[in-house]
């Protein structure tokens, strides 16, 4: 009896062995792509922060670039101040999407940075357009004067060749989404604030600017001659202005509420 046994004790063995083992490795795979920020296959929370990866001129490739900066350290500053200023479930890493990823669509919120150096393709700007008239938020942030403005309005027309971008109006909605933000300041990056000033370049005047679809919701919001992405960073940072770092929360929580709402 225990000779007839034993071979099928050892293959239910295995086979809790071999699941285990599967266990194992997925738990692995998912650890590796949240540490890496790879965008999974499907929402890991109600609200991630979700960087975009762009095409940009200066050819870097898909480990570095113009996109990532303050990546990941503005992701986990950004996505503490939320969870602790609102009751959106944020929690969770932040991912990375690019625009020919179809789960760039399960995120409401996209970031990207340093949008005066991005030169997306006609089907990247295709996709974005998709994207964001699909109900879709894009914040871009972190550049300034006169050539990056260039810089990225060239992509930015691919996107939206007939649609203007205006400057945000005092009664918008997303200033008063949860926050009143009547009250702008020039938020800096570090490297302006490390030479003792707020502007980099030519960037001397602050703007907030969008584009609106068909029905004035707000798609794509325009922080230029701003940096909320190292307010956000150096948040617990002594030396860095509190007032600073306050409002690029205040901006950030506010987006997130109109994306998941409009």
């Amino acid at each position: 009896m225990v000779e007839t046994l034993r071979p099928k004790r050892m293959k239910h063995r295995r086979s809790l062995t071999a699941l285990i083992a599967a266990g194992a490795i997925a738990l692995v795979v998912t650890a590796w792509a949240n540490n890496y920020g790879l965008a999974p296959n499907w929402p890991t929370s109600e609200m991630q922060f979700a960087r975009l990866y762009y095409s940009e001129q200066r050819g870097y490739g898909y480990g570095g670039g113009s996109w990532r900066v303050d990546y990941p350290d503005a992701e986990y500053h950004f996505t503490e101040g939320v969870s602790r200023l609102t009751r959106v479930d944020i929690r969770g890493n932040g991912v990375i999407v690019r625009l020919t990823d179809d789960t760039i669509f399960d995120y409401p919120w996209l970031y990207a940075v340093e949008v005066g150096y991005w030169n997306l393709t006609d089907y990247e700007a295709e996709r974005l357009r998709e994207y964001l008239f699909r109900g879709g938020f894009l914040m871009v942030d972190d550049f300034h004067g006169t050539y990056q403005w260039a810089g990225f309005m060239e992509s930015l027309k691919r996107v939206f060749p007939d649609r203007p971008v205006l400057d945000i109006p005092e009664n918008d909605e997303v200033l008063h989404a949860l926050y009143d933000l009547d009250q702008r300041i020039q938020v800096p990056g570090i490297r302006a604030l490390s030479m003792g000033q707020t502007y980099e370049d030519d960037g001397y005047d602050p703007h907030w600017r969008g584009v609106y679809d068909d029905e004035g919701r707000l798609m794509v919001a325009i922080n230029f001659n701003m940096d909320l992405g190292d307010a956000w960073e150096h948040a617990d940072d002594p030396w860095y202005p509190n007032p600073m770092t306050a409002l690029a929360y205040r901006f950030a929580v506010n987006y997130v509420i109109y994306a998941m709402t409009h």
